[in-house]
């Protein structure tokens, strides 16, 4: 842009000069619309998709059996020998549901460790070719009722609220529920075993199999069958490709 002022009047040399601060004026703000604005500042990294990798379900059980082990919510924590938190795989795809520490498991800590405990590891090692440590097994209770009594409704709803952040923290494919007591209260539910035993049910998001627990199979032998169906329906959901 070149203009120059005329040599004529003050009065003629005002109006040339507001005329040349209009012209000038006009062409920045025409410049600035063409302008691109431009954030200097680094970008923040999003993790948004990373949060499952952040999560570390093993340290997190750990930290959540700690809690356990002192609990005193209801009086079994008097009677205890052993807290029975839960055992195995921290990621398994699968996670079995009792109800409740028997005497050989108040004795050692670890669920599932007597006779129907060892018919549970058949069940995963001979049925379904697993092995015991790729899967978690726990139960609504974490201390043993006293004789071997059925939970009380206090005792599970004390209780109940450690399962569900072990659930939550494991997150599998599958839970299989393991007898009348660990089907109900997980389904809020008293509907017979022998009505939800056979196919499936959401349990916040996972897939829930009820089915007859190890030890009712001791007594019952010929519930085998039905057992063996429920487990073939939990292979083909965890795996396609080898169920039968």
């Amino acid at each position: 842009m070149t203009e120059t002022l005329s040599s004529g009047s003050p009065d003629q040399i005002r109006k040339e000069m507001l005329s040349l601060v209009k012209s000038v004026k006009g062409q920045v703000l025409n410049a600035e619309n063409l302008y691109v604005a431009v954030d200097w500042r680094k970008p923040e990294v999003k993790r948004k998709n990373h949060q499952a990798a952040d999560v570390n379900p093993a340290g997190q059980l750990d930290a959540l059996a700690q809690e356990v082990l002192s609990c005193e919510r209801c009086s079994l924590s008097g009677q205890r020998k052993n807290v029975v938190f839960g055992d195995g795989n921290p990621s398994a795809r699968i996670v079995f549901v009792g109800e409740a520490p028997g005497a050989d498991e108040d004795e050692q800590g670890l669920p599932f460790v007597g006779r129907a405990g060892q018919l549970l590891t058949d069940i995963i090692v001979k049925g379904m070719k697993l092995a015991r440590k790729d899967v978690y097994i726990c139960n609504i209770l974490k201390c043993r009722p006293p004789g071997n009594r059925n939970p009380l409704p206090e005792e599970i709803g004390k209780c109940e609220p450690f399962l569900k952040k072990q659930l939550q923290l494991i997150r599998p494919g599958v839970i299989c529920a393991l007898g009348k007591f660990a089907a109900q209260t997980l389904l809020k539910t008293e509907t017979p075993i022998t009505a939800l035993r056979g196919r499936f049910y959401d349990y916040e998001g996972i897939k829930l199999m009820p089915t007859y627990h190890p030890a009712y199979l001791l007594r019952n032998p010929h519930a085998k069958k039905q057992v063996w169906e429920d487990v073939q329906m939990i292979m083909k959901e965890i795996d396609p490709g080898r169920a039968s």
